[in-house]
């Protein structure tokens, strides 16, 4: 069981992987601690066809001084040969007698690696500070068991579930702070996605911002979902992205093969935001892995709700959510929630494992 100094060294090595790239491949962190418990090597994931994260902290130390060490690592080593070896195979050789990390590789080719630490007698646990770790690489875990990009999808409203008045206004209905936040979570996308509609009556730029309207350094590739042609003179074609358009079209599966367009083109995590009906088609379609809902204390009224038909009749079809957390910001409460494990996911076929089309280990491409 482990115990404080490798729950410690499991913080650690999470912070580690925040410190390589975020892309198509995960990122990874790795702490070596020697016999007694004390820190002798560090590493992380550097990018594409640079060595994984436990090679790399082995890289530190001289030849034989990992022998009897204990390696603390964030994702479950690889056990298979892409454009570097596989991690498993390297601690063997170094003489690493124990190894903990926090979640399992999904990856047809990648996995394997804890089995394969098992039978040359190596001291393996699992399972530590998984639901961090799972937090950090959710977005490359759902292209991994989905085959599709994890996908956000956020509104703002009142307190009565409105989004705008009823003659359409609707900036803005939560404050500075809450749009901040809302702009640093669009920054950390590769796409935002907005309907037709929303662009053709609200003309939103699609950017992310910082508190004085400057542009931040990582923009999202806009996406517009819908049949109709966004104006010559959108505010969408000044984006420092060309913005993509597919029609959407829930009958013949629009939204989930737009997401496999998008995965195609290395996207992994999209951020829903352009309006009730889009966000009601990926609710619709158990296509959402994330909800982030604002709400204001104002009262609106009227007909202009937050959220259109999700196609719930009853209430024993109702969509159940875990609630991950409510956080004040300034007067208004963001609401981050899940769908249930029985709807996650629904929507698309889970990939054939192996068959992704985003590599399933760090270093691959």
């Amino acid at each position: 069981m482990a115990g404080t100094a490798e729950h410690d060294a499991m913080r650690r090595a999470l912070a580690n992987a925040l410190r390589g790239p975020r892309g198509v491949n995960p990122q990874v962190g790795a702490v070596l601690l020697s016999p007694d418990g004390e820190i002798i090597a560090e590493g992380w994931h550097r990018g594409a066809g640079t060595p994984h994260a436990e090679v790399d902290a082995l890289s530190q130390l001289a030849p034989g001084a990992a022998r009897g060490a204990t390696a603390i690592v964030t994702l479950e080593p690889c056990n298979h040969t892409g454009r570097t070896g596989p991690c498993s195979e390297a601690l063997i050789a170094a003489g690493v007698t124990r190894v903990v990390y926090a979640i399992a590789d999904p990856g047809d080719h990648s996995s394997g690696g804890g089995t394969r630490l098992r039978a040359a007698g190596v001291d393996v646990e699992a399972g530590v500070l998984a639901e961090e770790a799972t937090a950090l690489l959710d977005s490359w875990l759902t292209v991994q068991r989905l085959g599709r990009p994890h996908v956000t999808v956020k509104w703002a409203q009142s307190l009565d579930g409105r989004a705008a008045a009823s003659d359409g206004t609707s900036q803005w209905i939560t404050g500075p702070t809450a749009r901040s936040d809302v702009h640093r979570r669009r920054a950390q996308a590769d796409a935002i996605v907005a309907g037709t509609g929303t662009v053709l009556a609200d003309d939103p730029a699609l950017t992310a911002r910082d508190d004085a309207g400057s542009l931040l350094p990582h923009q999202p590739v806009p996406v517009v979902i819908g049949t109709r042609p966004v104006p010559d003179g959108a505010a969408l074609r000044r984006h420092p992205h060309a913005f993509l358009q597919y029609p959407g079209d829930p009958a013949s599966g629009g939204l989930a093969a737009a997401l496999e367009d998008l995965r195609r083109r290395g996207v992994q995590r999209v951020f829903v935001e352009g309006g009730p009906t889009v966000a009601a088609s990926f609710l619709r379609e158990r296509l959402a892995d994330e909800l982030l809902v604002y709400v204001a204390p104002v009262l609106l009224g009227g007909e202009r709700l937050a959220l259109h038909d999700i196609g719930v009749t009853t209430i024993g079809e109702a969509q159940r959510l875990a609630v991950a957390s409510v956080t004040p910001l300034g007067d208004d409460l963001l609401f981050v929630a899940h769908p249930t494990p029985d709807l996650a996911g629904a929507g698309a076929p889970r990939a054939e494992r192996g068959r992704v089309g985003t590599p399933s280990s760090e270093g691959d491409e």
